[in-house]
Protein backbone atom coordinates (compact mmCIF):
# COMPACT_ATOMS: atom_id res chain seq x y z
CA UNK A 1 0.00 0.00 0.00
CA UNK A 2 3.07 2.65 0.75
CA UNK A 3 3.93 2.99 -2.71
CA UNK A 4 0.37 2.80 -4.01
CA UNK A 5 -0.31 5.44 -1.41
CA UNK A 6 2.72 7.47 -2.51
CA UNK A 7 1.35 7.29 -6.15
CA UNK A 8 -2.17 8.41 -5.36
CA UNK A 9 -0.82 11.62 -2.87
CA UNK A 10 1.27 12.54 -6.41
CA UNK A 11 -1.33 12.02 -8.52
CA UNK A 12 -3.80 14.46 -5.84
CA UNK A 13 -1.37 16.99 -5.78
CA UNK A 14 -1.16 17.39 -9.52
CA UNK A 15 -4.85 17.26 -9.75
CA UNK A 16 -4.39 20.90 -7.57
CA UNK A 17 -5.98 19.38 -4.51
CA UNK A 18 -5.63 20.70 -0.76
CA UNK A 19 -4.05 19.08 1.72
CA UNK A 20 -6.78 18.55 3.84
CA UNK A 21 -8.56 17.22 0.91
CA UNK A 22 -5.33 14.68 -0.18
CA UNK A 23 -5.98 13.68 3.52
CA UNK A 24 -9.42 12.88 3.55
CA UNK A 25 -9.10 11.02 0.13
CA UNK A 26 -6.05 9.13 1.07
CA UNK A 27 -8.05 8.11 4.78
CA UNK A 28 -11.14 7.13 2.64
CA UNK A 29 -8.82 4.37 0.62
CA UNK A 30 -7.22 3.53 3.93
CA UNK A 31 -10.32 2.32 5.15
CA UNK A 32 -11.59 0.81 2.23
CA UNK A 33 -8.50 -1.65 2.22
CA UNK A 34 -8.69 -2.31 6.13
CA UNK A 35 -11.96 -3.42 5.70
CA UNK A 36 -11.13 -6.19 3.40
CA UNK A 37 -7.44 -7.02 5.14
CA UNK A 38 -5.75 -6.71 1.49
CA UNK A 39 -3.95 -4.09 -0.35
CA UNK A 40 -7.16 -1.99 -2.21
CA UNK A 41 -5.41 -2.81 -6.14
CA UNK A 42 -6.31 -5.92 -4.98
CA UNK A 43 -10.44 -5.69 -4.47
CA UNK A 44 -12.65 -6.38 -6.93
CA UNK A 45 -15.83 -4.39 -8.33
CA UNK A 46 -18.23 -6.74 -6.34
CA UNK A 47 -16.71 -6.46 -3.26
CA UNK A 48 -16.27 -2.40 -3.97
CA UNK A 49 -19.84 -2.49 -4.43
CA UNK A 50 -20.41 -4.73 -0.87
CA UNK A 51 -18.65 -1.82 1.01
CA UNK A 52 -21.03 0.96 -0.14
CA UNK A 53 -23.98 -0.86 0.69
CA UNK A 54 -22.03 -1.87 4.02
CA UNK A 55 -21.51 1.88 4.29
CA UNK A 56 -25.21 2.93 3.33
CA UNK A 57 -27.39 0.00 4.45
CA UNK A 58 -25.06 -0.99 7.79
CA UNK A 59 -23.15 1.63 9.00
CA UNK A 60 -25.49 3.96 7.61
CA UNK A 61 -23.06 6.79 7.10
CA UNK A 62 -24.09 10.55 6.76
CA UNK A 63 -24.26 11.83 3.56
CA UNK A 64 -21.11 13.90 3.26
CA UNK A 65 -19.22 11.11 4.99
CA UNK A 66 -20.22 8.81 2.27
CA UNK A 67 -19.45 11.67 -0.14
CA UNK A 68 -15.45 11.75 0.83
CA UNK A 69 -15.59 8.01 0.52
CA UNK A 70 -16.94 7.77 -2.82
CA UNK A 71 -14.42 10.81 -3.84
CA UNK A 72 -11.46 9.64 -2.11
CA UNK A 73 -12.07 5.94 -3.63
CA UNK A 74 -13.12 7.48 -7.07
CA UNK A 75 -9.66 9.18 -7.56
CA UNK A 76 -8.21 6.09 -6.50
CA UNK A 77 -9.74 3.84 -8.89
CA UNK A 78 -10.02 6.15 -12.28
CA UNK A 79 -6.89 8.46 -11.68
CA UNK A 80 -4.17 6.11 -9.77
CA UNK A 81 -5.46 2.48 -11.28
CA UNK A 82 -6.60 3.92 -14.61
CA UNK A 83 -10.03 1.41 -13.70
CA UNK A 84 -13.25 2.23 -15.13
CA UNK A 85 -16.07 0.42 -12.93
CA UNK A 86 -19.27 1.51 -13.30
CA UNK A 87 -19.87 1.34 -9.75
CA UNK A 88 -18.41 4.38 -8.90
CA UNK A 89 -20.97 6.11 -11.01
CA UNK A 90 -23.73 4.22 -8.99
CA UNK A 91 -23.23 5.46 -5.77
CA UNK A 92 -25.00 8.61 -5.17
CA UNK A 93 -24.94 10.16 -2.19
CA UNK A 94 -28.27 11.59 -1.04
CA UNK A 95 -28.52 15.81 -1.67
CA UNK A 96 -28.21 17.17 1.93
CA UNK A 97 -30.66 20.74 2.16
CA UNK A 98 -29.84 21.84 5.86
CA UNK A 99 -29.05 25.40 6.53
CA UNK A 100 -26.38 26.22 8.61
CA UNK A 101 -26.79 26.86 12.29
CA UNK A 102 -25.83 30.55 12.85
CA UNK A 103 -25.45 32.85 16.29
CA UNK A 104 -27.08 36.35 17.17
CA UNK A 105 -24.69 38.62 17.84
CA UNK A 106 -25.47 38.82 21.54
CA UNK A 107 -24.34 34.59 21.24
CA UNK A 108 -21.15 35.09 19.65
CA UNK A 109 -20.33 37.28 22.09
CA UNK A 110 -21.09 35.17 25.13
CA UNK A 111 -19.33 31.91 23.50
CA UNK A 112 -15.93 34.21 22.96
CA UNK A 113 -16.05 35.86 25.92
CA UNK A 114 -15.81 32.52 27.74
CA UNK A 115 -12.15 31.61 25.43
CA UNK A 116 -9.83 32.32 28.80
CA UNK A 117 -6.37 31.93 26.54
CA UNK A 118 -5.32 34.33 24.58
CA UNK A 119 -4.60 33.06 22.03
CA UNK A 120 -7.32 31.01 21.16
CA UNK A 121 -9.40 34.40 22.21
CA UNK A 122 -7.54 36.15 19.63
CA UNK A 123 -7.60 33.23 16.72
CA UNK A 124 -11.63 32.91 16.90
CA UNK A 125 -12.12 36.75 17.53
CA UNK A 126 -9.96 37.12 14.24
CA UNK A 127 -11.77 34.36 12.41
CA UNK A 128 -15.28 35.25 13.37
CA UNK A 129 -15.07 38.99 12.97
CA UNK A 130 -12.77 38.39 9.29
CA UNK A 131 -15.33 35.41 8.19
CA UNK A 132 -12.26 33.48 7.66
CA UNK A 133 -12.26 29.08 7.72
CA UNK A 134 -10.48 27.69 10.42
CA UNK A 135 -7.13 26.89 8.29
CA UNK A 136 -7.08 30.30 7.25
CA UNK A 137 -7.01 31.63 11.01
CA UNK A 138 -4.31 29.80 12.26
CA UNK A 139 -2.30 29.74 8.57
CA UNK A 140 -2.30 33.64 9.01
CA UNK A 141 0.88 34.99 8.88
CA UNK A 142 2.84 38.03 10.02
CA UNK A 143 3.00 39.43 6.21
CA UNK A 144 -0.69 39.29 5.87
CA UNK A 145 -1.93 41.55 7.97
CA UNK A 146 -1.72 45.33 5.98
CA UNK A 147 -2.86 47.19 8.90
CA UNK A 148 -2.57 50.63 6.05
CA UNK A 149 -5.33 48.87 3.94
CA UNK A 150 -7.34 47.72 7.36
CA UNK A 151 -7.18 44.44 6.12
CA UNK A 152 -5.86 41.09 5.70
CA UNK A 153 -4.64 39.04 2.77
CA UNK A 154 -5.81 35.20 2.93
CA UNK A 155 -3.77 33.47 0.50
CA UNK A 156 -4.05 30.31 -0.68
CA UNK A 157 -7.60 30.03 0.38
CA UNK A 158 -10.33 27.56 -0.93
CA UNK A 159 -9.71 26.24 -4.37
CA UNK A 160 -6.23 27.87 -4.12
CA UNK A 161 -7.52 31.37 -4.27
CA UNK A 162 -6.19 34.96 -3.06
CA UNK A 163 -8.55 37.12 -1.49
CA UNK A 164 -8.59 40.20 0.70
CA UNK A 165 -10.86 40.85 3.93
CA UNK A 166 -11.31 43.90 5.87
CA UNK A 167 -9.62 43.94 9.35
CA UNK A 168 -11.62 45.69 12.12
CA UNK A 169 -9.44 48.12 14.12
CA UNK A 170 -10.74 46.67 17.30
CA UNK A 171 -8.93 43.34 15.94
CA UNK A 172 -6.19 44.85 14.82
CA UNK A 173 -5.57 46.51 18.00
CA UNK A 174 -5.94 42.86 19.42
CA UNK A 175 -3.66 41.20 16.81
CA UNK A 176 -0.69 43.81 17.45
CA UNK A 177 -0.68 43.32 21.56
CA UNK A 178 -0.92 39.62 21.09
CA UNK A 179 1.89 39.41 18.88
CA UNK A 180 4.19 41.87 20.61
CA UNK A 181 3.97 38.82 23.86
CA UNK A 182 6.41 36.67 21.53
CA UNK A 183 7.15 38.45 18.08
CA UNK A 184 7.29 35.81 15.99
CA UNK A 185 8.97 36.53 12.40
CA UNK A 186 6.30 34.10 10.69
CA UNK A 187 3.36 32.79 12.16
CA UNK A 188 0.43 35.13 13.78
CA UNK A 189 -0.43 31.54 15.83
CA UNK A 190 2.83 29.88 15.99
CA UNK A 191 2.36 26.41 17.68
CA UNK A 192 3.30 26.02 21.70
CA UNK A 193 3.80 22.10 21.65
CA UNK A 194 7.10 21.69 19.57
CA UNK A 195 9.14 19.55 21.56
CA UNK A 196 12.45 21.42 21.59
CA UNK A 197 11.07 25.01 20.44
CA UNK A 198 10.42 28.16 21.83
CA UNK A 199 6.99 29.79 20.82
CA UNK A 200 9.49 32.44 19.12
CA UNK A 201 11.39 29.76 16.92
CA UNK A 202 8.01 27.47 16.09
CA UNK A 203 7.93 26.44 12.90
CA UNK A 204 4.33 25.68 11.96
CA UNK A 205 1.48 27.37 13.86
CA UNK A 206 -1.60 25.92 16.20
CA UNK A 207 -3.49 22.70 15.37
CA UNK A 208 -7.06 22.81 14.27
CA UNK A 209 -7.83 20.29 16.74
CA UNK A 210 -6.91 22.96 19.33
CA UNK A 211 -8.80 25.70 18.64
CA UNK A 212 -11.81 23.62 18.04
CA UNK A 213 -11.40 22.25 21.62
CA UNK A 214 -11.04 26.07 22.98
CA UNK A 215 -13.95 26.93 21.23
CA UNK A 216 -15.79 23.63 22.48
CA UNK A 217 -15.18 24.28 25.53
CA UNK A 218 -16.29 28.04 25.91
CA UNK A 219 -19.83 27.07 24.42
CA UNK A 220 -20.49 24.50 26.77
CA UNK A 221 -20.00 27.62 29.43
CA UNK A 222 -21.66 29.90 27.53
CA UNK A 223 -24.76 28.21 28.00
CA UNK A 224 -25.76 28.63 24.64
CA UNK A 225 -27.54 25.82 23.42
CA UNK A 226 -26.82 25.87 19.51
CA UNK A 227 -25.37 22.87 17.78
CA UNK A 228 -22.14 25.07 16.52
CA UNK A 229 -18.40 24.63 15.51
CA UNK A 230 -15.71 27.21 14.57
CA UNK A 231 -17.26 26.80 11.67
CA UNK A 232 -20.66 28.67 12.75
CA UNK A 233 -18.51 32.25 13.51
CA UNK A 234 -17.77 32.29 9.77
CA UNK A 235 -21.69 31.39 8.52
CA UNK A 236 -22.68 34.03 11.41
CA UNK A 237 -20.43 36.88 10.03
CA UNK A 238 -21.72 36.50 6.64
CA UNK A 239 -25.70 36.69 8.58
CA UNK A 240 -24.55 39.76 10.46
CA UNK A 241 -23.13 41.60 7.49
CA UNK A 242 -26.61 40.67 5.28
CA UNK A 243 -28.28 41.91 8.22
CA UNK A 244 -26.41 45.05 8.18
CA UNK A 245 -27.51 45.74 4.86
CA UNK A 246 -23.86 44.96 3.35
CA UNK A 247 -24.42 43.37 -0.35
CA UNK A 248 -24.49 39.72 -1.16
CA UNK A 249 -21.99 40.23 -3.72
CA UNK A 250 -19.68 41.90 -1.40
CA UNK A 251 -19.79 38.97 1.19
CA UNK A 252 -19.44 36.51 -1.28
CA UNK A 253 -15.97 38.06 -2.31
CA UNK A 254 -14.91 38.47 1.41
CA UNK A 255 -15.88 34.81 2.08
CA UNK A 256 -14.45 33.80 -1.26
CA UNK A 257 -17.05 32.04 -2.65
CA UNK A 258 -17.28 31.09 -6.15
CA UNK A 259 -19.92 31.42 -6.84
CA UNK A 260 -23.34 33.47 -5.33
CA UNK A 261 -25.36 30.41 -4.78
CA UNK A 262 -23.26 29.62 -2.11
CA UNK A 263 -23.52 32.36 -0.38
CA UNK A 264 -27.10 33.47 -1.34
CA UNK A 265 -27.97 30.67 1.64
CA UNK A 266 -28.01 33.20 3.75
CA UNK A 267 -30.52 35.00 2.72
CA UNK A 268 -32.50 32.49 4.66
CA UNK A 269 -30.61 32.83 7.68
CA UNK A 270 -31.28 36.05 8.82
CA UNK A 271 -35.14 37.11 10.48
CA UNK A 272 -34.56 40.69 9.39
CA UNK A 273 -34.14 39.57 6.07
CA UNK A 274 -37.47 37.70 6.41
CA UNK A 275 -39.22 40.76 7.87
CA UNK A 276 -38.27 42.94 5.28
CA UNK A 277 -39.49 40.26 2.71
CA UNK A 278 -42.66 40.44 4.91
CA UNK A 279 -43.51 44.20 5.12
CA UNK A 280 -43.09 44.84 1.34
CA UNK A 281 -45.73 42.00 0.69
CA UNK A 282 -47.68 43.26 2.98
CA UNK A 283 -47.47 47.07 1.16
CA UNK A 284 -47.87 46.13 -1.98
CA UNK A 285 -50.91 43.72 -1.45
CA UNK A 286 -51.91 46.75 1.22
CA UNK A 287 -55.01 47.82 -1.02
CA UNK A 288 -55.68 44.70 -3.03
CA UNK A 289 -58.77 43.38 -1.17
CA UNK A 290 -59.65 47.06 -0.20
Amino acid sequence: MNALRARMVEDLQLHGLSKSTQALYVRAVRQLAEYYRKSPDQITEEELRQYFLYLTKVKKVAPSTLRIALCGIKFFYERTLRKEWITLELVRPPRENKLPVVLTIDEVHRILKCVHHLRFQVCLNTIYACGLRIQEGIHLQVKDIEAEREGIHIRNGKGGKDRYVPLPEKVLKMLRQYWVTYRHPVWIFPSRREAGYRIETATKPMTVRAVQQAFECALQESGVQKVATVHTLRHSYATHLLEAGVNLRVIQAYLGHASPASTSIYTHLTPKTTEQATQAINEVLANLWG
